[in-house]
């Protein structure tokens, strides 16, 4: 497993593959190997462009790992279209069990590909934005490149 990390507007990232799939975008070190393959240039360069407000989706291979709840979950918030929020509790029925909120959370917080698989765009049936494992800062950096805006 390679990682590289980059300065940018929402401050330093992590990106990290392997096997030609990549694994991780963290906003903390990995612990691995420091090495710019190809797949994570051109993770960066996608992500570029989404911070730029040029892609809105991304053609990524991806290896998930995670239990069988938290893939559900994962599969889910891919599904939510760029620019568009959605609950927790919204998330848990889409799942088929809309009492499993804190789940879902607690699946948010394992997601190893912030941004690729959107978790930054999940947010409390009150409206307010919940945790992310950037910082709420950085969450409404992202929605706001989205277009989105929730009172903090």
């Amino acid at each position: 497993m390679y990682q590289y990390s980059y300065e940018t507007c929402i401050g330093k990232i992590f990106i990290a593959e392997e096997n030609g799939e990549l694994t991780n975008i963290s906003f903390k070190d990995l612990g691995k190997e420091e090495k710019e393959t190809p797949l994570i240039k051109r993770t960066y360069n996608e992500l570029s462009e989404y911070f730029e407000g040029k892609r809105k989706t991304f053609d990524i291979p991806l290896s998930e790992s995670g239990t069988g709840f938290q893939k559900k979950v994962w599969q889910e918030l891919k599904k939510i279209p760029y620019g568009q929020i959605r609950t927790y509790k919204d998330i848990a029925k889409a799942t088929g069990n809309e009492k499993a909120c804190r789940a879902v959370g607690m699946a948010n917080n394992k997601n190893p590909i912030a941004i690729i698989i959107p978790c930054h765009r999940v947010i409390g049936s009150n409206g307010d934005l919940t945790g992310y494992a950037g910082g709420l800062g950085i969450k409404t950096k992202l929605l706001a490149i989205e277009g989105v805006s929730i009172s903090t």
